[in-house]
């Protein structure tokens, strides 16, 4: 199981990361971030990278397992598989914030307050969300506050991921051998 898991984990990771790093990269302007997409763009390039895990979840059933396998047995792998693209995330995202975008807070902050001025916010409404987002981005220099919330952004989509791979995986018996029964019978 484990050749599966980091064969099709790390490929779903690079994935991921490297999509991720592309499209942070090009959001990316001198003067500003263009958040405009960025959520839809973001999730689906995990999605994307997630279907890896459907894959190596059938590869480690048909090659491994005769064709058979059990839901229980197909999550186990599926999640194993996907906390190892998580792991790519979150190492990637590091080297990215702290070794090439360090003032990402500052931007972010920026661009979100001027979409809240084009939307007619109030100047109270403006300061308040400012207040709260210079307390985030301190609270977000912390190592293990920054790997903690890169790991709740991810997981969530691979849970899903790994649930619906699992209920489409599953098989009691081998591809087959159903057919193979009635024409005995």
């Amino acid at each position: 199981m484990k050749k599966f898991v980091l064969t099709y984990g790390l490929l779903s990771g690079l994935i991921v990361a490297i999509g991720s790093a592309i499209h942070l990269v090009m959001m990316d302007d001198k003067d500003h971030l263009d958040l405009s997409g960025g959520q839809v763009v973001g999730y689906t390039v995990m999605v994307v990278a997630f279907i890896a895990v459907f894959f190596g979840i059938r590869a480690y059933r048909d090659q491994h397992q005769g064709g058979a396998i059990t839901f229980g047995r197909a999550f186990k792998v599926g999640i194993l598989t996907a906390l190892v693209t998580c792991a790519m995330y979150i190492i990637g995202w590091q080297i990215l914030y702290y070794g090439f975008m360090p003032d990402f807070g500052e931007k972010y902050t920026a661009a979100s307050i001027a979409k809240m001025q084009s939307e007619g916010k109030t100047a109270a409404e403006i300061a308040t969300a400012k207040a709260e987002m210079a307390k985030f981005w301190e609270m977000y220099q912390n190592p293990l506050v920054n790997i903690a919330i890169t790991f709740i952004e991810i997981f969530p989509v691979a849970l899903i991921m790994v649930l619906i791979s699992a209920g489409i995986l599953r098989r009691k018996e081998p591809a087959g051998e159903g057919v193979q029964q009635l024409a005995r019978s």
